[in-house]
Order: C-alpha cells, then structure tokens, then sequence
C-alpha cells in the first residue's frame, strides 16, 4: 500500500492552529504534512471513519488535534482554515450554512480552499466572508495526488495580499510554490489555464505516441530522444512510457478532467475566449468515460486512437 505521505523536510514557521476540511486523496496527505510540520490539526471529513484513520496515523504529530463532526466544530480554535471538497456545492455545504465554517470561524480567521472550482463561487463566498469578518484565499492546486504525497504541490492563491503572507508559509508544509496571482478568483482562473495546456498536450502526445507506434519505431528509444529537445515535458516524461505499456489505472482521473474542463469551457462562455481545441478534447475524455475509463489517468486519451486490445 502506498504511504498516505512521503518524507520531507520542513522549513517550519511558529506552529499553528490549523483545521483542514476533506480528506480525499488530496486532503488526507496535505493534512498529515502540516501535522508532521509541527501545527496543530483538526481535521473535519463528511464520512467521519476517514477523520479517524487519519487521527490515528498521524497521532504522533497532531499535538492534540482531534477529529470534529463538523465544519464548524472543527474550525473554532484555528487561525487557518484549509478545505479540499469536490466542488462548487461541496464547498458550499462545509462553508454555509448553520453548521458550515464561517459559522464556527472567529473574526480575522482564514478560509484557503484548495478545491479546483468556479471562480464564481470563490467571489462569492470571498464576499461572504468579508460581510462576517473572515478572509478567503481560492487557492487550488496542481500536481496531483502524488504531490500532494511528496508535498510538493503548486498553489495559486486568489485573494487580499495581507491573507496571503500570513497563509503561504504554512501552506509550504504540503507545497514546494505557493504563489498570489491576483483578486478574488485568480486562483481558480490560473487553475483553469493549467488544465488547458494539461488537456492539450496530453492530447498531442496521445496523437504522436500513437502515429510512432503505427509507424513501427521504437517508440521508447523516440521518446528517449525526442524528450531532450523541444517537445519535452512533464507529460512526456512521467506518462509517455506508461502510455506506451497501456498502464491507465492511477494518477488524475478522467472524471476530474472533465468536471475541470467543464469549469473551464463554463467559464470561457462567460469571458468571450475561443476554445475549440479544449472543447474537442472534453468530447474526446467523453470517449473515454463511455468505453469504461471514468477512473483512469487522463493520460487514457491515447486508448481512443489505437485498436482494441485483445481480450
């Protein structure tokens, strides 16, 4: 079984009081890197069991933390409050609401929440916390459930300044650059953006790994060679070779991809920008999720080029 957290070191501030709100694969080891940093966690999840297997792991280091039952139990002792759900109505129903975190959260208090979401509702609940006395960061992130284990994640911060200092050097526990990229809603813009290029360079790489293999090459010598010069990338080099080995089964899942590009196209309708090749590449992960393949690494977009494989 893979280890929820792998080891690191840490750059370590005065500890805090943190809580943080979901514990899926992404929430679960983030959580456990500010614990092993030496803040004090409370850690709130829907399906309460998870809360205590995570309590129990990381006993050691929670310095007293304990699993709340809810939101707002969770978050009245902390100054910062990390959260990542699913989406947009998850992140309303752990936020609103009589038992949700701005209810529990004393005034100054911050809110991050790191949930890949509309940049709607991250204006809208920025406002929401502004009206009680709160601060809202939109801080999604990109490096998957693998960064998240190894704690080195890419965070883009939407959101006051002032909120952001304060925040960015704890979020460092689970993260290797946390960077403030504008107003309420930039975060989950930037966000936006980075799936874009994932969605299309995965797609070039399908189309080009799946012309070499039709081809006859070597395709791991290709990709060997090619992965020196220009069309090098992170794709190329961490999903190429398993492509190759029809290995789809791990990593970001075409479920996910399309509920992003959803955000994105969303998004794009209301800003007026063009976006053919994304909404192509949406309908292509859409050929994936029929033949079976919702679970499956978005890397799986090659499997709709290449012929059946036996069975």
């Amino acid at each position: 079984m893979t280890p929820s957290i792998q080891p690191r070191t840490y750059d370590t501030p005065k500890p805090r009081r943190v809580a943080f709100l979901g514990l899926g694969v992404m929430g679960y080891p983030m959580a456990g890197h500010l614990a092993r940093a030496g803040h004090q966690v409370t850690v709130y999840n829907r399906t309460h069991a998870r809360a205590e297997a995570w309590r129990e792991e990381f006993n050691a280091q929670a310095e007293g933390g304990h699993p709340a039952h809810t939101p707002r139990e969770a978050v009245q002792e902390a100054d910062i409050i990390f959260s990542c759900v699913g989406n947009d109505n998850d992140l309303r129903s752990v936020v609103l609401g009589p038992e949700g975190a701005f209810a529990g959260m004393r005034a100054g208090a911050i809110f991050v929440d790191h949930t890949t979401a509309s940049a709607a509702v991250a204006r809208e609940l920025y406002d929401a916390a502004r009206e009680r006395g709160l601060q809202f960061l939109d801080a999604p992130v990109s490096g998957g459930q693998a960064g998240a284990q190894g704690g080195q994640l890419t965070v883009m911060c939407g959101g006051d300044a002032a909120a952001f200092e304060q925040v960015r050097p704890v979020a460092l526990a689970f993260a290797r650059a946390v960077t403030h990229v504008g107003e309420s809603g930039a975060g989950q813009l930037a966000k936006m953006v980075n799936q874009v290029c994932v969605a299309g360079v995965l797609q070039g790489l399908s189309e080009a790994l799946a012309f070499g293999m039709r081809a006859g090459l070597d395709m791991p010598q290709v990709l060997e060679v090619i992965g020196q010069g220009a069309a090098q990338s992170w794709q190329m080099d961490h999903r190429g070779p398993t492509m190759l080995q029809g290995q789809f089964d791990f990593g970001f899942a075409v479920d996910w991809m399309r509920k992003d590009l959803g955000l994105v196209l969303d998004e794009a309708r209301r800003n007026g920008a063009r976006m053919p090749v994304t909404a192509l590449v949406d309908q292509f992960y859409a050929d994936v999720q029929e033949s079976g393949g919702a679970r499956w690494d978005t890397s799986s977009l090659i499997t709709r080029l290449l012929p059946p494989q036996p069975s």
